[in-house]
C-alpha cells in the first residue's frame, strides 16, 4: 500500500520510484496542471494571438491548436516517467547519456527558476496590493502598496511556497486539488463581470489573416504555454503504477493545461476586437485592468484566490527545480536542494520587487532563448522514447558507462547543437546584449516578418532536432548503446 502521509517530508529524488510506493490514476494529474494554469493571466495570451492580424474566429482557433497540439508533447513525455519513475530532466539521460544530460538539464533548471521569479514577484506585489486597499495604514501616499507591505506580502509568499515545495509531491496533491476546485469556481464567477465588457457585435468587423499567419499564431501560442511546460511534464506522473495506460496519462496533463487557458485565451480574443480601451491597459498592466472592472466586494475574494494560483505554481516549479538540480548531480537531498532555490528565488523576486524595474524585460527574452534549447530537447527526446520502449525502459540507462548508461550519446547532442544554432539564428530578442548572441541566420530587414514575430525558428529548430535525431538513430542506425559490465 502507497505511503501518502502528507505530514512526512518525501525522499524520493531523482531515484526510480519503487513500485510499493505509486499509487492514483492519470485523472488525479488533471486538478496539478488545472490549479495553476486557471489564471486570470491568460486572458492575456488571448490579447497577443488576436494582435498578430487574425480574425477573431481565426486566433481562437489558432490558440486553441497550439495549446493542445504542445500540452499533447508535454502529456507524451510524462510516459515515459511513469514507466521508469524517474523525473523527466533524469529520463533524458537514456537519451544524451549521463553527463551529456547536464547540458539541456542546465538550460531547463535556469527557465524554470526565472519563471517562478516572475510568478513570485507577482503573487507578492499582488498579495500588497490587497492588503493596502484592506488597511489603509499599509498604503502609501498614492494609494499602492508601502515598501514594508510589499516587503511583509513577500516573505508570506516565499515561506508558503517553500513549505509546500519542501514536503513534496504528496502534499502537493493534495493542495492542487482544492485550490483547481476553487480557483476554477471563481473565475468561472468573474467572468459575469468580464463578459458585459465585450462587444459582441463588433466580433466579426476584424479580416482575417492569410494563412502564413494562421501558422504563426499556431506556433507563438504554443511557445506560449505547452512548450514551457516540457522540460518537469513527468515530475508529476512518476509515482502513478508502472502499467498505468499512456493515452489516459497523456489526456489528462494535456486537458489540464489546456482546457483553461483556451477558454481564458477566447475570452481574450473577444475582449481585444470588441473593448479598445479596456485592451490597451491590459496591454501594460493585465492584472491592474482585469480586476479594475471588479466591485469591491468580489475583488477582495478573487484577489485571494489569484494569490493563491501563483503560490501552488511556485510549489510545483520549485518542487521540479530541484529535481532538475539533483539531475545535474548536486550532492544533496531533495529537500535541501529546494530549500536552495527557495533561497535563489528569493534573492531573485527581491531583487524585482525593491532595486530593479528593468529586469523583467530582457529576462524575458533571455527565457525565449533558452526555450529554442529546451524545445529542441523536448522534440529529441520524445522521439528517443520509442527507443527507450524497445529497450523495455531499463532505469539502469539513466547511469553512467559502465553501469548500463552511456556518459554522453553523440546523436542526441548533435541534434541538439545543430538544431538549437538554426533556432538561435532565427530568432529575435528586444535586449540588445541577447540580441548579439540570436537572429545571426536572419537575412537583413526581415525582422518585422511574420517567421520571426511568431517564434516560427522555435519550430523550425525542433523539426530538425526529431528530423535529425530519427535519421541518425533509426535509418543511419549510428547506434550508442548502453554499456553494462
Amino acid at each position: 500500500m502507497a505511503d501518502t502521509n502528507t505530514t512526512k517530508i518525501e525522499t524520493n529524488g531523482v531515484n526510480p520510484v519503487p513500485d510499493s510506493e505509486r499509487y492514483g490514476k492519470p485523472a488525479d494529474l488533471f486538478p496539478v496542471w488545472f490549479s495553476w494554469n486557471i489564471s486570470i493571466f491568460g486572458i492575456t495570451l488571448g490579447i497577443y494571438v488576436f494582435g498578430l492580424g487574425l480574425s477573431v474566429w481565426q486566433a481562437m482557433a489558432a490558440g486553441v491548436i497550439g495549446y493542445f497540439l504542445s500540452c499533447a508533447f508535454v502529456g507524451i513525455l510524462a510516459v515515459g516517467s511513469v514507466r521508469t519513475g524517474l523525473p523527466t530532466l533524469v529520463q533524458s539521460r537514456f537519451c544524451f547519456g549521463y553527463h551529456g544530460n547536464k547540458i539541456p538539464t542546465f538550460f531547463g533548471y535556469v527557465a524554470n527558476m526565472g519563471w517562478k521569479v516572475t510568478m513570485l514577484s507577482m503573487a507578492s506585489t499582488t498579495l500588497a496590493d490587497l492588503i493596502a486597499h484592506l488597511v489603509p495604514f499599509f498604503a502609501n501616499e498614492a494609494g499602492g502598496a508601502s515598501q514594508l507591505c510589499t516587503f511583509m506580502s513577500f516573505v508570506i509568499v516565499i515561506v508558503l511556497t517553500m513549505w509546500g515545495a519542501v514536503y513534496g509531491y504528496q502534499l502537493i496533491l493534495k493542495i492542487e486539488k482544492p485550490v483547481a476546485w476553487v480557483t476554477g469556481l471563481m473565475t468561472l464567477a468573474y467572468l459575469f463581470f468580464f463578459i458585459p465588457q465585450i462587444n459582441f457585435s463588433a466580433l466579426n468587423t476584424a479580416e482575417p489573416g492569410s494563412f502564413g499567419t494562421f501558422i504563426g499564431a499556431i506556433v507563438l501560442s504554443m511557445t506560449m504555454v505547452g512548450l514551457g511546460f516540457l522540460n518537469y511534464g513527468g515530475d508529476y506522473s512518476r509515482y502513478l503504477p508502472r502499467n498505468t495506460g499512456a493515452g489516459g496519462v497523456v489526456f489528462w496533463t494535456m486537458s489540464g493545461i489546456a482546457v483553461p487557458v483556451s477558454v481564458l485565451l477566447i475570452l481574450g480574443v473577444m475582449l481585444s476586437v470588441g473593448n479598445p480601451a479596456l485592451l490597451e491597459k491590459a496591454n501594460h498592466e493585465p492584472l491592474a485592468a482585469l480586476t479594475g472592472i471588479l466591485p469591491f466586494w468580489f475583488y477582495v475574494p478573487f484577489s485571494l484566490i489569484i494569490i493563491i494560483s501563483l503560490i501552488s505554481a511556485g510549489m510545483t516549479g520549485l518542487y521540479s527545480s530541484g529535481l532538475a538540480l539533483l539531475a545535474m548531480g548536486a550532492p544533496m537531498k531533495r529537500w535541501q536542494t529546494t530549500v536552495l532555490n527557495g533561497l535563489i528565488i528569493s534573492l531573485g523576486s527581491f531583487y524585482m520587487l525593491f532595486i530593479s524595474d528593468s529586469f523583467v524585460a530582457p529576462f524575458q527574452s533571455f527565457l525565449m532563448a533558452i526555450s529554442v534549447i529546451m524545445g529542441s530537447w523536448g522534440a529529441i527526446e520524445m522521439v528517443d522514447l520509442i527507443r527507450q520502449k524497445r529497450l523495455n525502459w531499463d532505469v539502469d540507462m539513466a547511469q553512467p558507462y559502465g553501469e548500463g548508461g552511456r556518459n554522453y550519446r553523440w546523436t542526441a547532442l548533435l541534434s541538439l547543437a545543430v538544431s538549437s544554432f538554426i533556432g538561435l539564428g532565427t530568432v529575435t530578442s528586444s535586449d540588445p546584449y541577447i540580441g548579439m548572441a540570436v537572429s545571426f541566420l536572419l537575412p537583413e530587414g526581415s525582422e518585422s516578418s511574420m517567421f520571426v514575430t511568431a517564434n516560427m525558428g522555435l519550430a523550425l529548430a525542433m523539426t530538425v532536432a526529431a528530423a535529425l535525431y530519427a535519421l541518425l538513430t533509426f535509418v543511419l542506425k549510428c547506434e550508442v548503446a548502453p554499456v553494462k559490465r
